[in-house]
């Protein structure tokens, strides 16, 4: 059961991992949608974001940290939702469906996460 939990916590992980690593490689995409849904600060909270999304990525895959990991994602996935996916502000049926697929996506990462608190730590076969 141990390798199978490795292999989630590297699945898990590298999901935020590649996500992080978008904001950066796909930064003035992010930056302008970002600006498009009002949020101030729009460079500043897309480089913020990415690396919470990354770190927290890294310490889920590594076990080192978890909590903090945890947090980092709980953190950036939460305000994210509310902000970016708030698919009841939409008209477009099409964008209004894609807004609440994220934010659904969104809550039930939270959820997973939530669920790993309940970990004991040292993760089993974490690097820490």
């Amino acid at each position: 059961m141990e390798i199978l939990f490795l292999i989630g916590r590297i699945i898990f992980g590298g999901y935020f991992i590649f996500n992080g690593l978008n904001h950066f490689l796909r930064f003035t995409m992010m930056k302008d949608y970002t600006k498009m849904k009002g949020v101030p600060f729009p460079s500043a909270a897309v480089v913020v974001t990415g690396f919470m999304l990354l770190l927290g990525g890294l310490s889920i895959m590594t076990g080192v940290y978890p909590d903090i990991g945890i947090l980092l994602l709980i953190t950036s996935l939460i305000p994210v939702s509310f902000t970016m996916h708030n698919f009841w502000k939409v008209e477009d049926a099409q964008i209004k469906m894609m807004e609440m697929v994220n934010f659904t996506k969104n809550l039930a990462l939270v959820g997973a996460v939530l669920m790993m608190l309940a970990l004991s730590c040292p993760w089993p076969l974490s690097l820490q």
